[in-house]
């Protein structure tokens, strides 16, 4: 006997039309391109913010967590810079609004970052570099969809 299958629309049905409709935006050709886009050049100024981390942490002596705090914020307004003129290219939000607004969502990807480098390199014992980069994913996910969202009104 074959199992009756449930039509994907039926699925769809249990969720909010807004939940929907926030969800849709985000899963559109457009909004990968800009993800696509934002992962290049997040690569590249994490690596500088990656770079800036070890200068502070191995030749001034700084402590990692504090250190991470400053590396981030450092190749946020790098990113701000190709987030402008390349992610989201054609926003109409003022250049000076927008940097704060920017940089409000780099404080919650701040957060992010430091609070799950801190679980990871106390609770186990992976080393700071290597915890670095696992937590920019996660990072770097809830801010681009921030900055898609709401500081670019991009999606």
């Amino acid at each position: 006997m074959r199992a009756k299958t449930i039509p994907s629309q039926c699925h769809a049905a249990s969720r909010s039309p807004e939940t929907l409709s926030v969800l849709n935006r985000f899963l559109t050709r457009r909004a990968g391109g800009m993800l696509l886009r934002n992962t290049v050049v997040s690569t590249g100024v994490f690596l500088v913010g990656l770079g800036v981390l070890w200068l502070l942490v191995e030749q001034a002596g700084m402590d990692p967590v504090i250190a991470t705090g400053i590396s981030f914020m450092v190749a946020n307004s790098i990113h701000y810079v190709f987030g402008r003129t390349w992610i989201f290219a054609g926003s109409d939000r003022k250049v000076s609004t927008g940097y704060l607004l920017f940089l409000g969502n780099a404080v919650v990807g701040l957060a992010v970052t430091v609070g799950l480098f801190w679980v990871l390199t106390h609770w186990t014992p992976m080393n700071y570099l290597v915890a670095r980069v696992v937590v920019s994913v996660f990072a770097g996910l809830a801010v681009f969809a921030l900055n898609a969202a709401f500081n670019f009104r991009q999606l």
